[in-house]
Formats: structure tokens, C-alpha cells, sequence
């Protein structure tokens, strides 16, 4: 079994609002990706969206290091914490979105939206049965019902699979996601600007060059130019934010939430797009509320019991 890193004194509401900031920015790009996808190709756009995300976050921590205030500091990335960092980033910003695409492209779109929410299922599982994090009492009730919500809200009255090959690669990519989560939880009390930077970069250059490889076009510098701002606030930032959280509610809890940003999206997409508000919808976002409430209620209730009584 690996124990956790050393992290500095749990604060959960802290980490729930980090978490939920992550949600939100990230679920709230998805709209104006689906804007952007019209015109680019959806391998290249995933690149583009790594790599502004990292060319943003390089600048702000380059500016952070020239005496500006605000963003979050911690110590660098050093020993062991690169082949933490390594392996996150050739499993979330390599072998993830690889296998997504493959996936998607051999799977209809209802059934991949379904099976996309195994991530925050086996992103519980890892950290439960290698990295010593507890998931029992209402902190396991509340990630069961925000992963009930995803399924919910992603259900389109269909499950059609369309071969095997498109399901088991989408599982991959969930499988190689999930491994990323707890392998930055590892070293989420490093520099979390450096860490986003870095992954932006990486992955943003590998994602980009394995699109030209597959024969995408280029497209208008413009378009590239958007693609980068919204990979900054859509992706960048937000795995900024979800490395603060990580701190504080450890690998279960802070994917678990971070599981709303579906929600966020389809609200979004309801106030800006003008898309229908459905039962559905509402059914999807009690279910979220209450798991994010009863993870919150768990963790204050397991640090109040006294020691080796706590079982949320």
C-alpha cells in the first residue's frame, strides 16, 4: 500500500470550494468547446486546449515569480515528485485522450457520455484500495449519489455499445484518468502553478502532435487563439484549483465533486445557448447537491469522532 504524501492541515469546506471552482470553470468551458469543435478538429483542439492552458499558466507563474500577488505557492518539484508528475502526465495528457478519441469514434455518443462517468467510479476505487483513503459512512453515500447524478444526467434512453473495441477504449481512458487523479494527489502539496504548467506543456505538445500525425489541418491563427484563452480558463486554472483541493479532501472526495461539472455545462448551456431545462436536468442536479453535501457532513462528522471511532 503508498501512503499519502504529507499534506498540511485538513480543511474541507476550504477544499469543497476549490473543488467545485475546478467544476465549475471546467464544466463551464464545455459549451464554448462545442462552439470551437465546429471549426477544428477534435484531436487538434484537444492539444490546443493543453497547450494554452500551459503557455497561460507559464506566463502567470513567470509573472508570480517577478513579485505579482494572488496565486498559490508551494515547493518545487524535486526527487520522486517528477516520476509522480511523469506518470499523471503521460497517463491524463497522453494515453487518456488517445484513447478517448479512438473510443468516441467507435461508440455512440449517449452510450461514451455514460461511460465517461466511470472515471470518478474507479478514480474512488484506486484511492480506496492503494492509497489508503477512506470512502465508508456518508462521505461513500455522497460520492454514490453525485455519480449517480452524472449517470442520470448523461442517460439518453439508450446503451448501445457499437462493438467492443469503442467501450473498452473509453473505459481506458476513464481507467488512465482515474490513475492520473491519484497520482497528482501524490504531489499536490508541491507548486500546483508549476504542475499545471508543466502538464499543460507536455500534453499540449504530444496531443498536438500526434493530431498532425492523424491528418489534421491547420486552421485560423484566431481560432487558435481562442482555443489557448479557453484552454487557460477552461483547463488550466482548474487543475490548478483541483491540485488546492486535493490538499484538503484527498483523491475521492475532490474527483467526486469535480464530477459535477456536467451540471455546470448543462447550465451553462441553458443560459447562454438556450437549451431546454428537463426533469432530467433537476433530478441529475439534487442528486449532485446532496452527494456534495453529505461529503462535507462526513468529513466534519469523521474529524469530530474520536480517534479510531470515525467511519464517515
Amino acid at each position: 500500500m503508498i501512503r499519502d504524501a504529507p499534506l498540511a492541515a485538513v480543511r474541507p469546506w476550504r477544499g469543497a470550494i476549490f473543488a467545485l471552482a475546478s467544476s465549475a470553470c471546467f464544466g463551464g468551458a464545455a459549451p464554448a468547446s462545442k462552439l470551437l469543435l465546429a471549426k477544428i478538429d477534435p484531436f487538434l483542439m484537444a492539444g490546443l486546449l493543453y497547450a494554452g492552458a500551459g503557455i497561460g499558466l507559464s506566463a502567470l507563474w513567470l509573472a508570480r515569480e517577478l513579485g505579482a500577488p494572488g496565486l498559490p505557492r508551494g515547493p518545487r518539484l524535486s526527487g520522486r515528485a517528477w516520476w509522480w508528475f511523469l506518470g499523471a502526465t503521460m497517463c491524463g495528457g497522453g494515453l487518456g485522450p488517445v484513447l478517448l478519441m479512438l473510443g468516441l469514434a467507435r461508440t455512440p455518443a449517449s452510450t461514451g457520455s455514460l461511460l465517461l462517468n466511470l472515471e470518478a467510479v474507479l478514480t474512488v476505487l484506486i484511492a480506496g484500495a492503494f492509497f489508503r483513503e477512506r470512502i465508508l459512512g456518508l462521505v461513500g453515500l455522497g460520492i454514490a449519489a453525485v455519480i449517480a447524478g452524472g449517470v442520470i444526467l448523461a442517460w439518453q434512453g439508450e446503451f448501445m455499445l457499437g462493438g467492443p473495441l469503442g467501450p473498452l477504449a473509453v473505459a481506458g481512458a476513464c481507467f488512465a484518468w482515474a490513475l492520473d487523479n491519484n497520482m497528482v494527489r501524490q504531489i499536490a502539496h508541491h507548486d500546483p502553478v508549476q504542475i499545471a504548467a508543466l502538464r499543460g506543456l507536455c500534453a499540449g505538445a504530444l496531443v498536438i502532435a500526434l493530431a498532425f500525425l492523424i491528418g489534421a489541418s491547420g486552421v485560423d491563427p484566431w481560432l487558435m487563439v481562442s482555443a489557448g484563452a479557453l484552454g487557460l480558463f477552461g483547463y488550466g486554472l482548474p487543475l490548478v484549483f483541483f491540485v488546492m483541493a486535493l490538499r484538503d479532501l484527498g483523491t475521492a472526495r475532490t474527483g467526486a465533486m469535480f464530477a459535477t461539472a456536467p451540471f455546470v455545462g448543462a447550465i451553462v448551456s441553458i443560459l447562454a445557448l438556450g437549451d431546454p431545462v428537463t426533469l432530467q436536468l433537476g433530478i441529475a442536479g439534487i442528486c449532485m447537491v446532496l452527494g456534495v453535501w453529505l461529503m462535507l457532513a462526513g468529513q466534519r462528522r469523521s474529524e469530530a469522532a474520536p480517534a479510531g471511532e470515525g467511519t464517515a
